[in-house]
């Protein structure tokens, strides 16, 4: 449809390697930014996720300085510990030389840390800071969950987002956030937050389907009854 990106959650969603190739390969197909959302921060996952040709990860609980080193260090070549191959669709099955993916792949592979722990509030500017680390997302529902909010549109979980915004805007990374709905962003991006995730595929259908039942409901509501006057 146009989207600039789409995720594939293996954290939350029964998404595994062949699910998440097959993801990929669709998303590749309409020359779409696919992202996988790792299960967790392990160095296999990451390289999985990449070989088979995500554009990006986006990675959980990043909460110390070590963990987004070691995330962006599983995720390149030059200077990192990734995996070397060139034969899976990352490489184009081979076609690619072994330096040109590697430089291809460096350029282009997106490194987005999750920001989701109380604990990372206290060294978000230097886990910002990291080189190699491309972005950042503010992970509410956790903080929320963590910090025993009632919602994440709560002024605690609202503070923690400006203060992770400010620090990763000010080190030249981009931020994003998960919002329910268009109207939703209206709230961030006065903060200089520029990346939304918008519902998902389950809020997406949802919504069409309410849709669809409230006007048929209308429509019935709004039936003549059997005998009245036309």
């Amino acid at each position: 449809m146009g989207f600039d990106f789409v995720v594939i959650d293996e954290e939350h969603a029964p998404f595994d390697r062949v699910t998440i190739d097959n993801g990929l390969l669709a998303a590749r197909a309409v020359g779409t930014a696919g992202i996988v959302r790792v299960a967790e921060p392990t160095a296999s996952k990451l390289l999985a996720v990449l070989d088979d040709g995500a554009a990006g990860v986006l990675v959980p609980h990043v909460f110390s300085v070590e963990k987004a080193r070691a995330v962006v260090s599983a995720c390149r070549y030059k200077g990192g510990s990734r995996g070397f191959s060139n034969s899976p669709r990352a490489g184009n099955y081979g076609a690619v030389g072994m330096w040109p993916h590697v430089e291809d792949q460096d350029k282009s592979v997106t490194v987005i840390a999750m920001i989701e722990d109380p604990e990372a509030l206290d060294v978000i500017d230097d886990i910002v800071a990291v080189e190699g680390l491309d972005g950042v997302f503010v992970g509410r529902g956790d903080l929320s969950v963590a910090m025993g909010a009632q919602s994440p549109a709560s002024p605690d979980v609202l503070a923690a987002t400006e203060k992770i915004a400010k620090a990763a805007i000010a080190a030249g990374k981009p931020v994003c956030v998960m919002v329910g709905s268009i109207a939703e962003t209206a709230a961030f991006r006065p903060l200089g937050i520029t990346s939304f995730i918008v519902s998902s595929d389950q809020g997406l259908m949802r919504q069409a389907g309410a849709k669809v039942l409230m006007d048929f409901r209308e429509i019935a509501g709004s039936e003549p009854k059997a005998g009245a006057a036309a």
